[in-house]
């Protein structure tokens, strides 16, 4: 990965509770981690000898969007112009669930149009990321 071409953002609905906001970029963050293992640096030491495990190699900024904005980007997300960017979104469905399996039946029975999302987070090429987010503000 070319860090200098490429570029990751999480968009997260700015109305939602403080709680939700750091759970909904958590839980994309550990996938993003999963899906992306490449980007976590090596594990590092302090002075002392103690080891610390490496965090992501690059900044991902936390942008303030609403509902209707981050619905209207995971649509885009549907085109052509978009497959080779990685995609993890979060939704209220999501975020209801108690047990992982109880998530995939329930999303079996969502047709896409009815999912509210808290958040997106898009990683690939910094031209096609700032296409669709390049004008948001910061999460503060």
């Amino acid at each position: 990965m070319n860090l200098q071409n490429e570029k990751c953002v999480m968009v997260i609905d700015e109305n939602l509770p403080l709680g939700i906001i750091a759970n909904t970029a958590a839980i994309m963050g550990i996938t993003l981690g999963k899906k992306m293992p490449e980007v976590v640096g090596a594990d590092v030491y302090d002075r002392t000898g103690n080891r610390h495990l490496g965090i992501i190699e690059f900044p991902v900024p936390i942008l303030k969007g609403n509902a209707d904005m981050i619905k209207t980007i995971r649509e885009k997300l549907y085109e052509q112009d978009f497959p080779d960017l990685t995609i993890v979104d979060f939704t209220d469905l999501a975020q209801g669930c108690k047990t992982y399996d109880e998530f995939i039946e329930k999303m079996k029975e969502v047709p896409e149009i009815d999912l509210n999302y808290f958040g997106i987070a898009i990683c690939g090429a910094k031209k096609k990321v700032n296409q669709l987010t390049g004008s948001m503000a910061l999460l503060r």
